[in-house]
């Protein structure tokens, strides 16, 4: 597992117990438990080996099996894996790692139902980078087992040109020009419009993609009909669950979401004894 990915579970179990369980570790001694992790409702399973890894940090000795992995379907009632080991260890771990499980689930589960609903089209969804701090990498890989794509991991990756960026630069061909010219052709650009003017004005560009910026579904039409298939168009901005698919139908090529990191319901699941 990821180094970071062990930081940030090492740091959820400090946050949680500080010094001890007071609850626990006064009670039990060597007393042995195995408990269920049950599916209280269908979804898509993501996190589940650093709910593990959890367990795993509180006590090396803990068995932790795994039923259901990541990008699995699960319905409701299902057993998604089983733990076994001190009582005292399963419970201090109870917490922190369904903390991770029903996160990252959630996103994994409103991803895929995203992803079904445009179903049949040469569409993609992306996430944003609307995510937790510090918790990024978590929940762009539940995007992935949800079914949909990553977009930029961080502003190093890629060059996006948004509204302030270009507001604060005399065009959107200079801008672009500018870059590109520091840049060469090591990063992919990507440049937001909010008008079909300034699409036109994006596309005489040296960009690679052209995000379409709270547009309706008609200008986003009108913007796939001049564009002829020249750049990649993404489109952004109040992306339901409802409109979804009427926008793909305009031949996107990406729809971005910031509700799947921002927005989502954990996915509840318990752990039973």
């Amino acid at each position: 597992m990821d180094d970071y990915i062990k930081s940030l579970v090492k740091n959820a179990i400090n946050e949680d117990i500080p010094k001890i369980d007071v609850s626990s570790e006064y009670l039990f001694s060597n007393e042995q438990s195995t408990g269920e992790f049950i599916a209280k409702e269908d979804g898509i399973i993501s996190g589940i080996n650093v709910c593990r890894e959890v367990f795993y940090q509180i006590d090396k000795d803990t068995e932790f099996k795994v039923l259901k992995y990541d990008g699995a379907v699960v319905k409701k009632g299902e057993i998604i894996a089983t733990v076994s080991g001190l009582t005292k260890s399963i419970l201090k771990a109870e917490r922190v790692g369904l903390n991770f499980l029903q996160r990252m689930s959630g996103i994994a589960t409103m991803t895929r139902m995203f992803v079904e609903e445009i179903k049949g089209f040469d569409t993609e969804i992306l996430d944003t980078r609307k995510t937790t701090p510090l918790l990024r990498i978590l929940e762009k890989k539940a995007v992935r087992d949800g079914g949909g794509t990553n977009h930029r991991f961080n502003l190093s990756e890629m060059v996006m040109l948004k509204d302030n960026h270009l507001k604060a630069a005399n065009s959107i061909v200079e801008a672009v020009e500018k870059v590109r010219n520091a840049i060469g052709k090591n990063y992919k650009i990507e440049v937001e419009v909010e008008s079909i003017e300034q699409f036109k004005e994006a596309l005489s560009s040296d960009c690679d993609i052209i995000m379409l910026d709270n547009m309706t579904n008609e200008m986003m039409r009108e913007c796939v009909i001049i564009n002829n298939k020249i750049k990649k168009i993404e489109a952004s901005g109040n992306m339901t669950l409802e409109r979804v698919r009427s926008v793909a139908e305009v031949g996107v090529d990406y729809i971005s979401v910031g509700g799947l990191t921002h927005s989502y319901k954990s996915m509840d699941i318990s752990l039973k004894f």
